[in-house]
Parts: structure tokens; C-alpha cells; sequence
């Protein structure tokens, strides 16, 4: 029996993590893309690869700044294609890799900002969208991030809209209040654990 995979995805500071730790207290293997995607950032070939294409200046003391890098690619589009195509082949590896550590599993939990961008949404059997305000999403990302509210609305205006990727959803959980969420996520646990 092929594992599913449960791709889970919605727009930055929309509460994916959220939802995807409410799925691991249930004992769902869930792979945090953007998580591994910065360990990744980390490896010797990637660092040269994105140093190559950017240049020294987004280096502070040898490491690449993510700040600096931020900054760069989410004011210009190409830019972040680029660094894209550095960056998700790498994650897409990792991900195979752990996918067969958890192959005695029926379903696992991808969650990525990107999934749809990305087109990581293809290798998904089902996709799980979260959903909130954008006035709370940018809240939650300047309490969070240390960031401008011009820079958050950059990478708003990088990513997909709500309605695009809700179209190509199968379960929508709206994260606005904390207990309904985790009774939502409940709900579509119950439907994953009995297809």
C-alpha cells in the first residue's frame, strides 16, 4: 500500500505550522518543507550554488544572511525563480528520502508555503488549505518575524491568492479561532484515517 501524501499549504502567517503540529500530536509524520528548505540553505554545495547566482553580498561572515537574500528575491521576481530552482530540487530529494523512512504509514502531512508555486502540489494525493483574514496574517507575521509590513506584503504578493488556491484545495481549514481549528483538523483526520 502506497502512503498518501496530504500536502498542507495556505498563505504566509495564514497558521499552517499550527495545523500541522495539531496533526503531529495525533501521530502523523509531517514534513515541514520550509524548515528542511533552510537546513538545506545550509549544506556546502547549496550555499555555493546561491552564492554564484546572488553574489557575496547576501553572505555575513561566510553565511548566507537570510535577511539579506529575503530582501532580494521578494522584490524581484526572477530573482526568487532563480533561487527557487536552487532550492526545490534539493527539498524535493529530501523529501523522497523521507517519505521511504515512513512508507509503513498510510497518509503523512507535507506542509509548504509554496505548494502550489512550487508545483509540489502535483505529488499530493490530497491537499489540506489554511485559511485566515490577511489583516490577522499580517499581525501574526510582524509579531513574528521582526519584519515591515511592506516586506510581508511582498511576499504576499509572491504567493498564490486564497480563492486560487482554495480552487484547487480538498479540505479548507479556516484559523482564526484556536479551538475550532483543532476540531476542523479533527474532522479531516477522521476522513484521511477511514478512505
Amino acid at each position: 500500500m502506497k502512503t498518501k501524501i496530504i500536502g498542507l499549504t495556505g498563505g504566509i502567517g495564514s497558521g499552517k505550522t499550527t495545523v500541522a503540529n495539531y496533526f503531529k500530536t495525533f501521530g502523523v509524520p509531517v514534513y515541514i518543507a520550509d524548515d528542511e528548505a533552510k537546513k538545506i540553505m545550509e549544506t556546502p554545495e547549496i550555499i555555493k550554488a546561491i552564492v554564484n547566482e546572488f553574489g557575496t553580498s547576501i553572505l555575513t561572515d561566510d553565511v548566507i544572511d537570510r535577511k539579506k537574500l529575503a530582501k532580494l528575491v521578494f522584490e524581484d521576481e526572477n530573482k526568487l525563480q532563480k533561487l527557487n530552482q536552487i532550492i526545490h530540487p534539493a527539498v524535493k530529494k529530501h523529501f523522497e528520502l523521507w517519505l521511504k523512512q515512513h512508507s509503513a504509514v498510510p497518509f503523512v502531512i507535507k506542509e509548504a508555503a509554496i505548494l502550489f508555486e512550487s508545483g509540489s502540489y502535483k505529488d499530493c494525493d490530497q491537499i489540506i488549505c489554511v485559511v485566515a483574514p490577511l489583516e490577522t496574517r499580517i499581525q501574526r507575521v510582524l509579531a513574528r518575524d521582526q519584519t515591515t509590513f511592506v516586506e510581508v506584503q511582498n511576499r504576499i504578493n509572491n504567493q498564490w491568492s486564497d480563492e486560487k488556491r482554495i480552487s484547487k484545495s480538498d479540505y479548507i481549514i479556516e484559523n482564526i479561532d484556536i479551538t475550532k481549528t483543532k476540531s476542523q483538523v479533527q474532522k479531516i483526520l477522521k476522513k484521511l484515517t477511514n478512505q
